[in-house]
C-alpha cells in the first residue's frame, strides 16, 4: 500500500473528513480516487444479443477503482447506479471475464429487464443507455459458486439463458490457466439468435483442446436435459464435478437428473442433493400459487397487511405499496434482510421451513407459510 493511500485511509483523515467520509471528497476531484469505496468507470459496452423484440444482452467493460480487490471465476458483484440523479439503486451481476486481480478490468454481461420502465431499471439502463465514462458503484467480488484451487481434471458446466455468465468466466478462467482435462460445456439458449458468446464458443467448439461445447435449443428439437442425455454425453456424470447456473426450470431439472431414483421419488419436485453439483439459481423459482395459501401477512412497521398470496414478503409488500429495500431478489446479496417476529416462512430456493421467532429472514427467497408478521 502507498504511502499516500495510508494517509488517506487512517482515522485522523476519517476524523477530518466527517461526516461525510474521505470518499466523498475524493469523487469530487476526481471519480476514480477512492479510499476505501469501490466504483468503476464504463470503458465499453458491447451487444451480445440484440434480437427485435427482446431485451438486448449487452456486456459492459469496467475499469474499477484501485480499491477493487480482484475476483474469482464465478463470483458477483452488486452494481449501483444513479439514474437522473435518483437514489442509487443496486443489482447483482455475475462476472463473465477470467479471474482478475486488484484494480484489473473486468466485465459484466446482463440481459435487460424488460418490467423495468425505460431508463430505470439497472440492466436496463446499462444495456440501452450506458456509455463508455459512466461512472458506477460496486462491493466488492462475492460468492462461493467457484472453482476449487486444485482444478478437477473432468469438469462438466450446465447453464441457460443468461446463466451462461459465471460459468463462462470459469472456461475462460481455465483456458488461460491451459487446463490440460476434460471440460463439457452444456448450454441452452431459446435459439441461436439468442445465444449469448456465440462467436467466441464457436471458435472453442471448433479449436477444441479438452473443451467439448454444446450449445441446445430444446424449442428447435434439440433433446432437453434428462439422465439418459447427459449419460451419452458425459459417460459416469454422476461423478464429474458439476456447476450448474440458470433459471429455476433448468436447475430443478438438473437436480433430478443427479438424483438417485429413490430420491427423485420422494422429492419429484427437487431431487437428492448430490456432492459432486454446485447450483446457483439465475432466478429463483417462483413461489407457492395462491391455492396453497393460507392466514395473513402483516408488515407491523408501517400497519401494511393482506391475506397471504403465496408470494415471497418481498413481492406481498411491494404489492401492498412498500418499498423495501432489496437488490438482487435472488437471495444472493442479503440487502433485503428483514426480522420476521411471528409465523412460518419458506426458502423457495431450498424448500426449507423456519418458524422461529423473532428472526432475520431474506424476504425475497422467504415465501410465508399461513400467518407471518414481519417488521416493514
Amino acid at each position: 500500500m502507498g504511502l499516500t493511500s495510508t494517509i488517506l485511509r487512517s482515522r485522523a483523515v476519517a476524523a477530518l473528513a466527517s461526516p461525510h467520509g474521505v470518499d466523498r471528497y475524493l469523487e469530487q476531484v476526481n471519480p476514480m480516487w477512492a479510499a476505501h469505496e469501490v466504483r468503476a468507470r464504463v470503458v465499453d459496452v458491447h451487444r451480445e444479443v440484440d434480437v427485435p423484440g427482446h431485451p438486448p444482452v449487452a456486456t459492459i467493460t469496467l475499469q474499477p477503482t484501485s480499491t477493487w480487490r480482484g475476483h474469482r471465476a464465478g463470483q458477483h458483484v452488486q452494481l449501483g447506479v444513479e439514474i437522473d440523479g435518483a437514489r442509487r439503486t443496486t443489482r447483482v451481476f455475475t462476472i463473465s471475464s477470467p479471474d482478475s486481480r486488484p484494480g484489473d478490468r473486468f466485465t459484466i454481461t446482463l440481459r435487460a429487464n424488460p418490467d423495468a420502465p425505460e431508463g430505470r431499471g439497472v440492466s436496463r439502463y446499462l444495456a440501452e443507455h450506458a456509455r463508455p465514462g459512466t461512472m458506477v458503484h460496486l462491493s466488492q467480488a462475492q460468492g462461493e459458486f467457484v472453482l476449487p484451487d486444485a482444478v478437477p481434471e473432468r469438469i462438466l458446466f450446465i447453464s441457460g439463458g443468461s446463466g451462461i455468465t459465471p460459468v463462462m468466466s470459469m472456461l475462460r478462467s481455465l483456458q488461460r490457466r491451459t487446463h490440460r482435462g476434460q471440460v463439457t460445456f452444456l448450454h441452452y439458449a431459446r435459439s441461436p439468435e439468442h445465444q449469448i458468446f456465440a462467436d467466441e464458443l464457436e471458435e472453442v467448439r471448433r479449436s477444441g483442446h479438452g473443451v467439448d461445447v454444446h450449445l441446445l435449443h430444446p424449442e428447435l428439437g434439440d433433446p432437453a436435459l434428462s439422465p439418459a442425455y447427459l449419460e451419452r454425453l458425459v459417460p459416469g456424470y454422476r461423478d464429474v464435478p458439476t456447476w450448474a447456473c440458470g433459471p429455476a426450470p433448468l436447475i430443478e431439472a438438473v437436480q433430478r437428473t443427479y438424483a438417485c431414483p429413490e430420491e427423485a421419488r420422494d422429492e419429484p419436485s427437487r431431487g437428492g442433493a448430490s456432492p459432486v453439483l454446485r447450483l446457483e439459481y439465475f432466478k429463483p423459482p417462483r413461489a407457492a400459487g395462491t391455492d396453497a395459501a393460507e392466514g395473513d401477512v402483516v408488515f407491523s412497521r408501517s400497519g401494511a397487511s393482506g391475506a397471504n398470496t403465496g408470494a415471497t414478503l418481498l413481492d406481498q409488500a411491494e404489492a401492498l405499496g412498500l418499498r423495501p429495500e432489496s437488490g438482487c431478489r435472488m437471495g444472493i446479496c442479503f440487502s433485503c434482510v428483514s426480522r420476521k417476529s411471528e409465523g412460518t416462512v419458506r426458502n423457495v430456493l431450498t424448500g426449507e421451513q423456519s418458524s422461529l421467532p423473532d428472526e432475520d429472514v431474506r424476504i425475497c427467497v422467504s415465501a410465508p407459510v399461513g400467518d407471518c408478521t414481519v417488521d416493514l
